[in-house]
């Protein structure tokens, strides 16, 4: 079994490979440039790998939320291979792949993604039985809402912390708040949880797969 799987919601691309139980990961800072980009580094990935498009048994994406263009670039891109191959779409929040970051704790874990407008995009989970469960909806807030919701002992993780740091050290006892090398989505992570949607059977197609903006 193949999939490949991108995440141009932040400025990171994420470019994720499954090859019949290999994981091949990608993470590459590009800023704003994903519409040059993307396509040129999946081909020399595929290539390198000596695959055919038509190889791809699955296709997966991270659907936001984040930067409204990123969105745009990677779910297009996705829905065109989507269509052209006959393959199903695995959508994935981009909350979800950062919350993987936070790894086996027993903390409530809550990532934090820069919404830019002093708002940010949230939500709460918590590992259950060894998997990742999401507790609240994908949520945009104030960051003076987002610290009435925060449950004691909690991690912290995403790019938003950069912003507001200070804020949240102060008004946060108990929490802890992972640096910055887990801030950002990890190709290996999108993968992972991939696989997990693909046993439960949530699949999409270039038709009904939506984006999450939350404005």
């Amino acid at each position: 079994m193949k999939i490949l799987g991108i995440d141009t919601t932040t400025k990171f691309l994420c470019l994720g490979i499954y090859d019949n139980g290999k994981i091949y990961a990608y993470n590459l800072e590009l800023g704003k440039k994903h519409s040059t980009l993307l396509i040129p580094t999946l081909k020399r990935a595929i290539d390198t790998l000596g695959w055919q498009l038509t190889d791809i048994d699955f296709l997966a994406c991270g659907l936001g939320p984040g930067s409204f263009t990123g969105i745009r670039v990677g779910l297009a891109t996705i829905k065109g291979l989507s269509f052209a191959l006959k393959k199903p779409i695995i959508g994935i929040s981009t909350l979800d792949i950062l919350a993987k970051n936070a790894g086996q704790v027993t903390q409530f874990i809550l990532p934090i993604i820069d919404a830019k407008r002093g708002l940010i995009y949230c939500s709460i989970y918590k590992i259950k039985n060894g998997s990742l469960k999401r507790l609240a909806p994908y949520l945009l807030l104030a960051v003076n809402e987002f610290l009435k919701k925060i449950p004691k002992n909690s991690l912290i993780l995403g790019d938003a912390v950069g912003l507001y740091k200070e804020k949240l050290l102060e008004n946060l006892k108990g929490a802890s708040i992972l640096d910055s090398d887990y801030w950002y989505p990890k190709a290996h992570q999108l993968i992972t949880l991939a696989l997990e949607r693909l046993k439960e059977k949530r699949l999409s197609n270039s038709f009904n797969i939506k984006p999450i903006y939350l404005y």
